[in-house]
């Protein structure tokens, strides 16, 4: 958990979202909550700015295979 004093993260700055358990890029901070928006592109959603934590390496890497993937497969 983040302290209450602590900064939001950089607009874009990948983050986990413990509640839906995904990683997806900090848009906002809009009343109580912190939009994310799905690595490469998608619907924003909703999370607790007091819960997000910088994503790992591990986690990053996943979240980007996941969306290549899902390139390739809309792809005619």
């Amino acid at each position: 958990m983040r302290p209450a004093e602590e900064r939001p993260p950089e607009r874009g700055a990948l983050v986990y979202d413990p509640g839906t358990r995904r990683v997806g890029e900090y848009q906002a901070t809009v009343g109580p909550y912190a939009l994310l928006r799905p690595v490469g592109g998608g619907r924003e959603w909703e999370a607790d700015p007091g819960r997000i934590r910088p994503a790992t390496q591990a986690e990053r890497l996943s979240a980007g295979v996941k969306a290549a993937n899902s390139r390739a497969v809309r792809r005619p």
